[in-house]
């Protein structure tokens, strides 16, 4: 167990270093200029000089990304251009509604993907198995502006049950969470019945069902913890994902995660900010990767065996 973590922390380490570096030359290829940004549209070109001088930003790029790396090694992610604040006490000021949203929206798509790939596997070849991988792809599928709108108009504009934006309550959360949740579930309905498939035609449900268990407790008890195993590999993809923020959710409802916050520092080309979130992101990925290969064998032992 030790050894894997240290390996793993070796190639995180690897995994940042190539998603600053990819990501630092292509926001250094971008055609906007950060200095006119701050500068505006009726600075001279004296102005735009001096403030790119200011931020370092007339260096060469090797220069640039040395200078960043030395800063990202003593914890330093960097000062906002427009905001003048540290980056990383912006993030931390986001990080609590991201955190929250992710674990809702994660929970919600777990749950009704789990759900729904169950009946459809149990159901294989009829209605209710067609019925549940068609709403699975239209989920996949619809945009999340378009589903977020259409329960806005539906569950808070007409039947007023939940309010229409904002932050801080149960209230507040549910149809964001909701909104991720169906939108992502369609992938987990669709995996958990692929692998909920291949597992009820294994000998040990057979021999389960010889011995004159019920249908539900063979399923829940001995196909169900099996077929979920490459679902744990999807939720750690989806914590960086969630981490990410989710734009147009978060647009949306007025959610202040810290996707929103990436979206703004984008329109103001706030590179510090950018990089910050991105690194985040990567971070969180790389976690969630780690942690879903702990629980694993804690799941199913013989995972260690392999």
């Amino acid at each position: 167990m030790a050894s894997l973590i240290l390996r793993r922390l070796a190639q995180a380490a690897l995994i940042l270093l190539g998603v600053a570096a990819i990501t630092f030359v292509l926001l250094y290829a971008l055609p906007a200029d950060p200095a006119r940004m701050i500068a505006g549209r009726s600075a001279t070109a004296q102005t735009v000089a001096n403030i790119r001088h200011e931020l370092g930003l007339d260096q060469p790029l090797l220069v640039q990304f040395g200078t960043y790396l030395g800063n990202l090694l003593h914890g330093n992610l960097g000062r906002s251009y427009a905001q003048k604040t540290d980056v990383w006490t912006l993030i931390a000021a986001r990080l609590p509604a991201t955190l929250t949203l992710m674990l809702a929206g994660i929970f919600v798509e777990v749950v009704l993907g789990l759900t729904l790939g169950t009946i459809a596997a149990v159901r294989r070849g009829g209605f209710v198995d067609r019925l549940v991988m068609m709403a699975s792809f239209v989920g996949t599928s619809a945009p999340q502006f378009l589903v977020a709108l259409m329960l806005l108009y539906l569950l808070a504009a007409t039947l007023g049950w939940f309010p229409m934006s904002g932050y801080g309550s149960f209230s507040h959360l549910v149809l964001p969470a909701v909104t991720l949740g169906i939108c992502g579930a369609g992938w987990y309905a669709r995996m958990v019945r692929s692998s909920m498939i291949d597992v009820l035609n294994q000998d040990y449900v057979r021999t389960a069902r010889a011995k004159g268990l019920s249908s539900k407790r063979v399923i829940l008890r001995h196909a169900l913890p099996n077929a979920v195993l490459p679902i744990i590999a999807m939720i750690g993809i989806d914590i960086g994902q969630f981490m990410g923020g989710v734009v147009v959710v978060e647009a949306v409802y007025g959610w202040p995660g810290i996707g929103q916050l990436a979206w703004q520092a984008i329109q103001q080309v706030d590179i510090p900010i950018i990089m910050g979130v991105t690194l985040t992101s990567a971070l969180a990925i790389i976690i969630g990767n780690l942690l879903a290969d702990l629980v694993a064998p804690v799941i199913d032992p013989r995972i260690r065996t392999r």
